[in-house]
């Protein structure tokens, strides 16, 4: 008999045959391994991911939107894959942004242990590293099934200490949403993030997301460039301050105005009563020349101050890439690619080895800097 490793809920079979369906989390036969075949790495899991996503993405050691990755390439009205929209400046601009910000390294002073403990929208996280709201991963050649993805995604951030935003996309519809169907199976331990749909769509969704607890919701209102949405009969619209008061006002769940690159309209977010503003220009997916929302970040923290927390999402690799966002102003910190490859890869047992490999780095980097805790990292950390 083998030994069979559900990678979402970890139940084990033993069986000849590789299960068709985990009998606990109803997951099915791709996210089902064998237990002699598990990685015990993150390397291990994403050679699995560069296999199954042969074509679309080959893991490389550094994801950042140059011109000889495979999925980097002007598209010609094809799907962009894991690429960027355009030449794909936006998705480099990210990457290049975190990386011209320079450390200011400390080595004299009381030795301690960095405490990555920290709370976001009411929840208390081991670190603040969350998954961000991906959505669409079946459509990679087929490596898994969406809802099985949003559960392995959620499930792994759970089990990391930490929690998952779950998105939206053109084949998500209300009757039929992966990202709910998977919430409902965590119990709600989530935040759902949907596409800016009609207002009464959304109501819809929102309120479906109250019923099985969700932790927050909110609008990817960069998703207003989707244009494969109208495509599929599911039209979505910008987002006036008045339409977002009148969600803030219908739900009685914090509320994230999501993908926002400009300070004037992060105040106005901010006035319209929402809870959290994501920074975000959706990897670089919706509109080319954008600049890194690095460079984005501090003049919107400096905007809006306290009044709201910051999300931010783009070009985030590693541990050091997650301190100099949370120097820059961020209050939660969100990894996209990399979810989606530790997700393909190894379902929630790789989600959580990633989560925990880039917690494990961010700690280090604390240290080095001399931040002891979360609310001590600011900008004077940085060179």
């Amino acid at each position: 008999m083998s030994l069979w490793y559900c990678s979402v809920c970890h139940c084990e079979y033993d069986e000849p045959e590789t299960p068709l369906v985990c009998e606990n989390c109803k997951s099915d036969h791709r996210m089902i391994l064998n237990k002699e075949d598990l990685p015990g790495t993150l390397e291990g899991i994403r050679d699995i991911a560069r296999k199954k996503m042969k074509g679309i993405c080959a893991a490389y050691p550094s994801c950042d939107g140059n011109m000889d990755k495979i999925c980097q390439r002007e598209s010609y009205g094809k799907p962009i894959g894991l690429g960027g929209a355009g030449k794909g400046l936006s998705f480099r601009n990210n990457t290049a942004a975190l990386d011209a910000i320079k450390f200011n390294m400390s080595v004299v002073g009381e030795d301690f242990e960095p405490d990555t403990r920290t709370r976001f929208l009411g929840v208390d996280l081991e670190f603040p590293i969350l998954p961000a709201s991906t959505a669409g991963a079946q459509n990679y050649n087929n490596a898994l099934d969406e809802t099985d993805f949003c559960k392995a995604v959620l499930m792994g951030a759970k089990d990391a200490g930490t929690i998952a935003l779950r998105g939206d996309t053109w084949f998500y519809t209300p009757e039929k949403n992966p990202s709910l169907d998977a919430m409902e199976t965590c119990d709600g331990y989530g935040i759902s993030i949907f596409k800016p749909r009609s207002q009464d769509v959304l109501k819809g969704l929102i309120e479906r997301a109250e019923r099985m607890g969700c932790i927050a919701v909110g609008v990817d209102l960069d998703g207003a460039g989707s244009t494969i949405m109208a495509r599929q009969g599911q039209p979505v619209f910008k987002k006036s301050v008045k339409d977002i008061e009148e969600l803030v006002g219908f739900s009685s769940l914090p509320f994230i105005a999501k993908g926002v690159m400009r300070p004037d309209e992060a105040a106005k977010c901010a006035e319209a009563g929402v809870a959290a503003v994501g920074v975000s220009n959706h990897g670089g997916r919706v509109l080319d020349s954008t600049p890194g929302t690095a460079e984005v970040l501090p003049l919107i923290r400096a905007q809006v101050g306290n009044r709201v927390a910051l999300t931010v999402d783009g070009g985030v690799r590693t541990g050091y890439d997650v301190l100099k966002m949370l120097a820059l102003g961020a209050d939660a910190v969100l990894l996209g690619r990399d979810i989606i490859r530790a997700a393909v890869g190894g379902g929630a047992y790789g989600v959580r080895l990633h989560l925990e490999h880039v917690s494990k780095i961010l700690k280090k980097a604390m240290f080095m800097t001399g931040a002891k805790t979360i609310d001590e990292i600011d900008s004077r950390i940085l060179f």
